[in-house]
């Protein structure tokens, strides 16, 4: 908690309390109070007491201590890519992916006065998503560990050539102006959060709702592995969302890939292709089967 600036201990403090007071309403999230994981927590779950951690860590080590029943990670932007390595933090955490939250992001520049602006502070996502505006205006991006902890940085050093890039909420929080609102590149901005609690949904209680089912493999190092484990998504017609690659280990002589399909063990279309994937395969680890948020496609 102490990693915050000062102005957002306060809250964190009093947040991190009524959280403790009931944990079965408490969900975990990456950031300061006012941060886009903050709105995303009410928007899911309204009657949820969000309880900020300064890293995706801690808030994943909040659910596993049973300090929160929930986390909610932000884990790729339709602008920006990939938000947080979801796929190393969660086989490592042992928690399971149980629903997902699409939200627009809008973000806003915010100051103690009304510039000129040297340098804007931000998480390097939200960085990313307004570039082109920092750049047209000669302001120099500035990576902080959250938006709203950066607008409470700001706030802090009392630096009038600062600024910071955060949802509204945080100007409101931390006593800054808001001195443009919308200052993403992309009007159609939008980050797709997960869900993560210690236990996985059962996917039978899904039956009959558009499911989405997430898991790792690792392919055998053999030529055309890939090709081959993929096949049966095909020929038995199941849509994968998404394939994404990444290196576990320092030999770099395999590759393990994180996946979203549509659908659920339980559909025999499903579960024949993941045998065929399994046949290819020196693993295949299941991180959840939830209910779809958005339709695919």
């Amino acid at each position: 908690m102490h990693a915050y600036p000062k102005p957002a201990l306060e809250l964190v403090a009093q947040m991190a309390e009524t959280a403790a007071a009931d944990p079965s309403r408490a969900m975990a999230l990456q950031g300061a109070p006012g941060c886009n994981s903050h709105r995303a927590a009410l928007e899911y779950a309204p009657d949820c007491q969000p309880l900020p951690c300064f890293s995706f860590e801690d808030a994943l080590d909040a659910v596993k201590e049973g300090r929160a029943t929930r986390a909610i990670i932000p884990i790729e932007n339709s602008q920006h890519g990939r938000v947080a390595d979801i796929h190393f933090l969660l086989p490592e955490s042992g928690l399971s992916i149980v629903g997902e939250h699409f939200m627009p992001i809008h973000h806003a520049l915010m100051a103690l006065g009304d510039g000129p602006f040297k340098a804007a502070y931000s998480h390097p996502q939200a960085l990313g998503q307004s570039r082109h505006y920092l750049r047209e205006r000669g302001i120099v991006p500035m990576a902080y560990a959250d938006t709203a902890g950066a607008a409470a940085l700001v706030r802090e050093q009392g630096d009038m050539a600062s600024c910071a890039i955060a949802p509204k909420l945080a100007a409101e929080l931390y006593g800054l102006k808001v001195i443009e609102e919308n200052v993403e590149d992309a009007a159609d901005n939008t980050t797709r959060f997960v869900v993560l609690a210690r236990e996985p949904l059962d996917p039978f209680t899904l039956e009959g709702q558009p499911t989405m089912t997430t898991f790792i493999f690792e392919v055998l190092n053999i030529p055309a592995a890939l090709y081959k484990a993929l096949g049966g998504f095909a020929t038995n017609g199941v849509n994968m969302t998404k394939l994404e690659s990444y290196q576990t280990g320092t030999s770099f002589a395999a590759t393990t890939f994180y996946a979203d399909i549509e659908g659920a063990p339980g559909d025999p279309r499903v579960d024949m292709a993941l045998k065929e994937l399994a046949f290819h395969c020196k693993y295949v680890r299941p991180l959840g089967t939830y209910r779809q948020a958005r339709p695919r496609g």
